[in-house]
């Protein structure tokens, strides 16, 4: 009996590495990701949608001070989501303005306490930006956490203790935020980014 090998490490769906050491100094670097239909279904996949019609994530990255970098970009999609109830398609249309700050000089926060930063764009300049990996991120942030179906009465689920008031989906939207953001931190820091990917 011979042993099966464990099967290929696949990567994010959309893939487009920037070197940050091959921005310049001076201009911006413009970019515009239109993933064709293979790319949009396999990315509907890694986010559990029913379809990814359309996917369009526009923007620049452009220096700021001597060695930082900000993102800023468009994005809009037409994506396929299930309702929370009934598992029926829901259309979800978003526009979204995307920003990331890349700080060379980034301190990380030390003590036992860790407050998150007052600006949650700010990580540390990595040697790649993936793009892909950003705009993915970005529309997950951005879709409905409980999308509903027309016609579904069903109240939201809520749990509170007596005497509290229960979180509904919109207090969840902010710690959704935090948690990407720190996860962009830990992967900075652990340094999941090998850089064997050039710029395309």
């Amino acid at each position: 009996m011979t042993d099966t090998p464990p099967p290929e490490q696949v990567g994010p769906p959309l893939h487009h590495p920037v070197r940050s050491g091959a921005l310049s100094a001076r201009k911006p670097m413009r970019f515009d990701l239109r993933p064709d239909a293979a790319t949009r279904q396999a990315m509907a996949e890694s986010l559990d949608l029913l379809g990814l019609s359309a996917f369009r994530f526009r923007g620049e990255i452009r220096p700021t001070g001597r060695n930082d970098f900000v993102l800023e970009a468009d994005l809009t999609a037409s994506a396929v989501q299930p309702c929370s109830v009934t598992l029926a398609p829901v259309p979800a249309e978003i526009t979204e303005t995307v920003r990331r700050t890349y700080l060379s000089n980034w301190q990380e926060p030390e003590g036992d306490e860790v407050e998150m930063p007052e600006d949650e764009t700010q990580e540390p300049l990595p040697e790649i930006i993936d793009l892909g990996a950003v705009a993915t991120e970005a529309l997950e942030l951005a879709l409905p956490l409980y999308p509903r179906a027309p016609g579904v009465a069903l109240g939201e689920a809520s749990f509170a203790p007596p005497g509290t008031a229960p979180l509904r989906e919109a207090d969840l939207k902010p710690f959704a935020s935090l948690a990407a953001l720190r996860d962009r931190l830990t992967r900075a820091e652990d340094g999941s980014d090998d850089g064997s990917d050039g710029p395309k």
